[in-house]
């Protein structure tokens, strides 16, 4: 079967607002106090190593939101239409994305576990919510 590019971009567009809107939540919910602390005391940088890093960060949300967008398209032909195979391809690639490396930095950073926590809430259940709205959004 075809897939419908134009809904693809549609929903993986749509997606990454969620998913940014998702980012921005998490990032607030920890505070500035939190990090101008880690700051202060050495653990986190005072200026990003990248100069652009928020642009490129709300870049790569809407590629990996494109690209889940395309998975759920690709797939649902084997798993089916609908939301749960949206929430099934989001809850894989968002453990994949997400969990791993930050259970390493909750392991063996010096920064408190809540960071690492946020970071996998922001990956994982940013995938989940990109991908369930590009599957609403997606029709052949």
């Amino acid at each position: 079967m075809r897939v419908n590019s134009t809904r693809v971009w549609i929903g993986g567009v749509a997606g990454g607002v969620v998913w940014l809107l998702w980012s921005i939540f998490i990032n607030l919910r920890l505070g500035n106090a939190r990090y101008e602390a880690m700051q202060a005391a050495g653990i986190f940088l005072k200026q990003p190593r990248y100069p652009f890093f928020m642009a490129t960060w709300t870049i790569m949300l809407f590629v990996m939101a494109i690209l889940l967008a395309y998975l759920y398209a690709w797939t649902r032909n084997t798993l089916g239409a609908g939301p749960r195979t949206a929430l099934k391809i989001g809850m894989i690639v968002g453990f994949f994305a997400g969990f791993p490396d930050n259970f390493g930095q909750a392991t063996w950073s010096a920064a408190p576990r809540v960071f690492p926590l946020a970071w996998m809430l922001e990956m994982w259940v940013g995938c989940i919510l990109a991908t369930l709205v590009a599957g609403y959004i997606y029709k052949e």
